[in-house]
């Protein structure tokens, strides 16, 4: 693929990027010479409000992007509640692609779909934020010849993120949050280098998937390998993508899980099962009790019923032992 000479920037964040993203975009000039497309993780029902305030606490427009959007030098594009955002030649697009490490929007869709189009001219920032979403499409972005910009842990309120970054990306720069503004200054100043650049089939799998594309028709199955894991959201067979970037898996529906966010999800789940293993057994107590009120004292199994509600109890007092022990180990172990 041949190299568009101009340049983007691809923002993702999430935990504590609010204000991380209000420090950067107020330090922007006026006439910041490049787009600029930015991803927090929003839960789906969120009012979509971050482009406004984006908007006036900097000197640039800041546009929610719901539909297809053209790209324009000096603008804002944020990605809108459960789409996720993804570069085409000359314009920007929301989709409704599966959920990506646990999120629609995701940061990884955009940054490689910015390094596909761009290739050298993109520029991929990873601030603050919980477990590795946008590590993979860092990484893309550096495959493809872009330039990978990383808050520094030490001073992010979430170090998680860049800290995943940092430790599978070979990154160009790690800054503090004040010193990214001046930075991308200094970049967009600078012509990108210019030449061809190829897009793996892996790497276009993922970005059509984003796109809305049906996984198989995509090539998932000729770009990844089966595993012997489920994915926990449609419990479907989970394929590991090869290549030679960070690990990351898919099911054929097209959920795409990091490492870090499959364990996640995976946690989640156990704890999920456990406190509804306690619901049905309380459930169960309260039924026989409730039963046992109504029957005549000699009914047939109503002698056993007495020691069946409190085996019951007694078996969910011990798997809310175990719910509460994952719990304080967990909140013990937090990155």
């Amino acid at each position: 693929m041949s190299l568009s000479n101009s340049r983007v920037i691809v923002i993702g964040t999430s935990a504590g990027g609010l204000d991380a993203l209000r420090t950067l975009i107020a330090a922007l000039p006026p006439n910041f010479p490049a787009p600029i497309a930015i991803v927090m993780h929003t839960a789906p029902q969120s009012p979509g409000v971050l482009a406004g305030i984006l908007a006036r606490i900097g000197r640039l427009p800041a546009v929610n992007v719901t539909g297809v959007e053209r790209l324009t030098p000096g603008t804002i594009y944020v990605a809108a509640p459960d789409c996720h955002m993804v570069i085409e030649p000359g314009r920007i697009r929301a989709t409704k692609g599966p959920n990506e490490n646990r999120f629609r929007p995701a940061i990884d869709p955009l940054f490689r779909s910015a390094g596909q189009v761009y290739g050298p001219g993109a520029i991929g920032v990873i601030l603050t934020g919980n477990l590795d979403d946008g590590t993979v499409g860092l990484w893309t972005i550096k495959r493809l010849g872009g330039i990978a910009i990383v808050q520094d842990p030490a001073d992010a309120l979430c170090p998680s993120m860049p800290a995943s970054a940092l430790s599978r990306v070979d990154v160009d720069h790690q800054v503090p949050l004040t010193e990214v503004a001046p930075l991308l200054v200094r970049l967009t100043a600078e012509v990108p280098d210019a030449g061809e650049f190829t897009v793996s089939d892996e790497i276009r799998m993922e970005i059509d998937i984003a796109s809305e594309r049906h996984p198989l028709e995509a090539g998932l199955e000729q770009a990844a390998d089966p595993s012997p894991y489920a994915c926990p959201e449609c419990h479907g067979v989970l394929l590991q993508v090869k290549g030679d970037g960070p690990v990351r898996f898919r099911c054929h529906t097209g959920h795409a899980y990091s490492v870090g966010s499959l364990m996640a999800e995976v946690d989640e789940k156990i704890a999920e099962a456990l406190w509804n293993a306690i619901r049905t057994l309380e459930e169960a107590a309260l039924l026989r009790g409730r039963l046992s009120a109504l029957l005549p004292p000699h009914a047939a199994g109503n002698g056993n019923r007495k020691g069946e509600i409190e085996e019951s109890r007694r078996q969910a007092d011990a798997i809310r032992a175990i719910a509460r022990e994952r719990a304080r180990w967990h909140d013990g172990h937090k990155e």
